[in-house]
């Protein structure tokens, strides 16, 4: 295993680095201060399509997929320091990038399964970034971490299919710009086989029927500048039989592939938001003087800096294992370390954000530095692409059987 960057991905760490200094970090409080004067919060604020725009002309664009006929056609191993440095804006750069969630891995599903009239109406516009997308898979009635619990109903009538069902946490719906749904359902919901029972469909968001009910937030934050997290309700919606993505029983496996990149994506983005937290704690800590020693004096704040330094680099160290596996011998090979990085990542991530913000005292908890909101989204990371405890039981069954 070698993890050493590559010419190529030194190149591209270097102009993203000055990317990030030149004009993302001026932008986050431009953006803030522009969305204040929207007429809507979920607009988006016009310095991220200057951002998006100055991405384009850098070549900083679409990194994240392999495929060279839709991205940078990078591998895993090149893009997770990329991707990492994006971590450090989780709600700006990624964007500027196309780079962000749920597009990434929208794009990746109709790259991979998408026909090509889906990908020309679909997938052009967004690898343009002229649209955004939403996947429509949680449900507030049933236990999402398992997907066969799902209850929406795709019910095919004729040319067409009939979609009836309520979802929540639909990341980007709340943006005026996402325009279309992936929707994950059942159309076989008596088949014996559970995992056969489920299949994904297109639907556009001014279809008849489809209703963006409320934003829902997240400890407090109703995250605007990722287009926000809505509970969606599909009442009768129509759509052509043409929609539905691959083949009917197919959406558990795709529901799968996506969330294998997805999941180191969200890790490869943890460790640059662990970075930038423990750069303002460092830059606290040598700033603040209590009880006649300035914090960075203080043995309990050395700790805090020293266990997080290591914290990161092994993390670092397991992401990195788990792209070089990704690319080398494929998502299912590389299941084991995908599970062991969605577990790990989140939860030393929140802590150490959380020793950040205890450095900064109530300035930690305010709008006036960055930590509270990069907690609740690493938090909220412990639950999203399956919660901790789903990957810990599959990951023991994994290592158990080698025993039975």
């Amino acid at each position: 295993m070698d993890f050493a960057y590559d010419a190529r991905t030194e190149e591209l760490r270097a102009k993203l680095l000055a990317f990030m200094d030149e004009h993302v970090y001026p932008a986050e409080a431009v953006a803030e201060e522009q969305r204040a004067r929207l007429a809507s919060p979920w607009d988006t604020p016009p310095v991220v399509e200057e951002l998006k725009a100055e991405a384009k002309r850098q070549g900083l664009w679409n990194l994240f997929l392999p495929d060279a006929e839709y991205g940078a056609g990078l591998t895993n191993l090149q893009y997770a320091p990329l991707a990492e440095i994006t971590g450090r804006s989780p709600h700006l750069a990624p964007t500027a990038l196309n780079c962000a969630a749920p597009d990434t891995g929208n794009m990746e599903v109709l790259a991979q399964f998408g026909d090509e009239a889906q990908k020309k109406q679909w997938l052009e516009p967004l690898l343009a970034g002229e649209i955004r997308s939403a996947f429509a898979m949680t449900e507030p009635e049933v236990a999402s971490s398992d997907a066969t619990n799902i209850e929406t109903r795709i019910r095919r009538d004729g040319d067409s299919y009939v979609v009836d069902g309520r979802k929540w946490y639909i990341s980007g719906a709340m943006n005026p710009d996402c325009r279309i749904f992936i929707v994950m359902g059942k159309t076989d919901p008596d088949g014996p086989d559970l995992r056969r029972q489920q299949s994904m469909i297109l639907v556009p968001r001014g279809t008849p029927g489809v209703e963006v009910r409320r934003a829902m937030q997240v400890y407090g934050y109703e995250d605007h500048s990722h287009g926000g997290h809505a509970e969606v309700v599909f009442d009768g919606v129509r759509v052509p039989a043409a929609n539905i993505v691959g083949e009917e029983g197919g959406g558990f496996a795709i529901a799968q592939a996506r969330l294998g990149p997805g999941r180191i994506h969200h890790c490869m983005r943890l460790i640059g938001m662990a970075e930038r937290a423990v750069e303002l704690m460092c830059r606290r800590a040598v700033s603040r003087t209590a009880f006649g020693k300035t914090l960075a004096q203080q043995g309990v704040v050395q700790n805090w800096i020293a266990d997080a330094r290591v914290t990161i680099e092994q993390l670092r160290l397991l992401v990195l294992k788990t792209a070089w596996l990704m690319d080398t011998v494929g998502n299912r090979g590389a299941h084991t370390e995908i599970q062991a990085i969605k577990i790990a990542t989140p939860r030393a991530v929140v802590d150490i954000i959380d020793k950040a913000v205890q450095a900064h005292g109530a300035g930690g908890v305010s709008q006036d530095f960055p930590l509270a909101e990069l907690w609740a989204a690493a938090r909220t990371l412990k639950l999203a692409d399956g919660p901790d405890e789903v990957h810990q039981r599959s990951l023991a069954r994994r290592e158990l059987k080698k025993y039975l």
